[in-house]
């Protein structure tokens, strides 16, 4: 059986974890190592952590944050933002993480998705794809959500699978922070275009939208970040609910 996976974000900036709405307008949300304590206790199945600025910052991730994350809890750690070469991801395993999430380095240079999966294994390797709506597509930004890559999302994501990537980590910058509900469209086209699993990010808003991400978008992991900081959703409450209609989770 292949269980559902919940999945709190923090995004990380000056060292504390920040929440805001389509990448802006940045709002304090607490201790980046306390709130992964919390969300281990709180029976989460991985952690995502990004270091939101590193890529317009053009610095690396700070990787003392992530060795003292890595250090307190005991579920798989998945660590993006300010990587650009091998060395980075090696430097990042090393600190703890157990995967990696690329997304401006990959776009400028693919062929970094192929070498790390060669030299770390796919498993360790996660395309992060942040996309807008533009027009009847769906396009890549990088930068941390501030450039447009001129990429459609559904191509990147059977390329960046092509090319070694063992996970899709898909970020509706429409949908960040606005509660309104996962991008069931863009989810969807991306989890029926490529038979790696998909992370679906941005507009978790109620435990309904957990459900639906799921069930109509195919979607094999749900991240959502300010609904769990500020204690709107409490995740074992929510897998219960996922439970009672089938959907595959660990309790």
């Amino acid at each position: 059986m292949s269980f559902r996976r919940i999945i709190p974000c923090l995004d990380i900036k000056n060292g504390r974890v920040v929440k805001g709405v389509s990448f802006v307008n940045l709002k304090d949300a607490g201790d980046p190592v306390a709130c992964a304590k919390a969300y281990c206790q709180a029976g989460a199945d991985e952690l995502v952590a990004l270091d939101i600025t590193a890529s317009t910052e053009n610095r690396k991730t700070i990787i003392d944050v992530v060795r003292q994350i890595a250090e307190n809890i005991s579920i798989p750690l998945a660590v993006g933002g300010g990587i650009s070469d091998i060395e980075d991801i090696s430097n990042l395993l090393n600190a703890g993480a157990c995967k990696v999430s690329i997304n401006t380095a990959a776009v400028k240079n693919p062929g970094l998705i192929s070498r790390a999966a060669e030299r770390f294994g796919s498993h360790r390797v996660v395309c992060a794809i942040d996309a807008k709506k533009n027009g009847n597509r769906f396009e890549v930004y990088i930068k941390g959500g501030q450039t447009p890559a001129g990429i459609d999302a559904v191509e990147w994501a059977r390329k960046a699978e092509s090319l070694g990537a063992g996970e899709i980590l898909l970020t509706s910058i429409d949908r960040d922070g606005t509660k309104c509900g996962y991008d069931i469209v863009l989810t969807r086209s991306v989890a029926d275009a490529v038979s790696i699993p998909v992370i679906a990010s941005g507009g978790a808003g109620n435990i309904g939208h957990f459900k639906e991400v799921f069930e109509q978008a195919h979607a094999d992991a749900a991240l959502a970040a300010s609904l769990f900081h500020f204690r709107e959703v409490d995740i074992r409450e929510l897998k219960k609910h996922l439970k009672n209609f089938n959907i595959p989770v660990r309790i």
